[in-house]
């Protein structure tokens, strides 16, 4: 949580994570870095890992913006819980095809909470028990099941990400940006 002073009155703003349950794919997971700069989200990566973060490795990828990204890293989802569980002002919502509800209700992602989002790996989701454990948490974004399995681990969290961030009015974000060259001008 961040606080900002305006005047005399101090306004807490609220941060908005994407938690990845030990990824796998490299690429799906330097998208998601690219769309936590580009968003002010905090990304958290919880172990083990299906490839290995080096400098090399991220060079060879072109992710020359990770350093502009917030993240946390957890041994494993018990940990994660850990730290989820000792924010008080978390919500944390699960992000499966298995959901009853759709991760675009109105009014669900409220500034004065945190939201955390958490994705499954790309082969397997999140583990049944833990899922079972945390219905009322469960989000659905909706698709035909009938062509596909899944979606793209990236496109789910760039969609969650950005409802979040629509039903927060974008605060934070800029809406209309000027650039030098700018093409429609």
């Amino acid at each position: 949580m961040k606080k900002v002073v305006k005047s005399a009155i101090m306004i807490s703003i609220m941060t908005n994570h994407i938690v990845l349950f030990e990824p796998r794919i490299h690429f799906n997971t330097g998208n998601i870095a690219r769309t936590c700069a580009a968003t002010n989200t905090h990304l958290h990566l919880i172990r083990p890992f299906g490839f290995e973060i080096t400098d090399k490795n991220l060079k060879r990828a072109g992710l020359d913006y990770w350093d502009k990204v917030n993240i946390t890293y957890h041994d494993d989802l018990a940990a994660f819980m850990a730290y989820v569980n000792g924010d008080e002002n978390a919500k944390l919502h699960l992000i499966t095809k298995f959901a009853e509800h759709d991760y675009s209700e109105n009014g669900l992602y409220t500034e004065q909470s945190n939201h955390y989002f958490l994705l499954g790996r790309e082969d397997t989701g999140l583990p049944e028990p833990f899922m079972r454990e945390h219905p009322e948490k469960a989000l659905r974004i909706p698709m035909n099941d009938e062509h596909v399995r899944s979606l793209n681990l990236s496109n789910a969290a760039a969609i969650v990400i950005y409802e979040c961030l629509r039903q927060q009015h974008y605060q934070g974000l800029e809406r209309v940006h000027t650039y030098e060259k700018d093409k429609l001008k």
